[in-house]
């Protein structure tokens, strides 16, 4: 019996160690997040500090542009709707391939003409994110789009107004205003 004693207080007092262990993991985890996010705030996803020449930033209209979906239909700066998401990826990103299942389901439960993959085609095989996203966003394949919104790095996400200007700029979806789930 004073060996069973033993052996409960011996785990118990092992539960309380990991607990706090744990707890202090936590903690680190969320400093960690908050860093992040401050260095999200002082450094653009548009490929250099914010405010650098050249780089766009909330409040600034991108540049004219015409494009077309794989579906066929024509797309300007003008016919983009107020509140549209666009998502610029890059087939040789191993990032944009790591978010884009959840990029695509999100997109799922959102209104299709709000949402607009820009797939890069400077680099590698569009095909994969072509076939994945069509079916719940608008997807263009052309470079010239990214480069009327000045993006360098991918992948990232825009929120814009009509007529292309720029509300929110993100890493990840979940990150937009508009990328809280539907």
């Amino acid at each position: 019996m004073p060996y069973l004693i033993a052996v409960v207080a011996l785990v118990g007092a092992l539960c309380l160690v990991d607990l706090v262990l744990t707890l202090g993991v936590v903690r680190r985890l969320r400093e960690h997040t908050k860093l992040l996010d401050a260095l999200y705030e002082a450094v653009d996803l548009m490929g250099g500090p914010a405010g650098a020449g050249g780089r766009m930033s909330p409040g600034d209209v991108a540049a004219e542009f015409e494009a077309t979906t794989v579906d066929g239909t024509p797309l300007t700066r003008e016919l983009l709707v107020d509140g549209t998401v666009v998502a610029f990826l890059s087939p040789d990103c191993s990032g944009c391939h790591e978010k884009l299942p959840g990029f695509a389901s999100w997109a799922a439960g959102q209104d299709r003409s709000r949402v607009l993959a820009v797939i890069d085609n400077r680099s590698g095989d569009p095909a994969e994110m072509v076939t994945a996203l069509r079916a719940v966003a608008q997807v263009v394949v052309d470079s010239a789009v990214s480069d009327a919104f000045g993006v360098q790095a991918f992948p990232t996400f825009l929120q814009v107004a009509t007529g292309g200007r720029l509300l929110a700029v993100a890493p990840d979806i979940s990150r937009l205003p508009a990328g809280s789930p539907a």
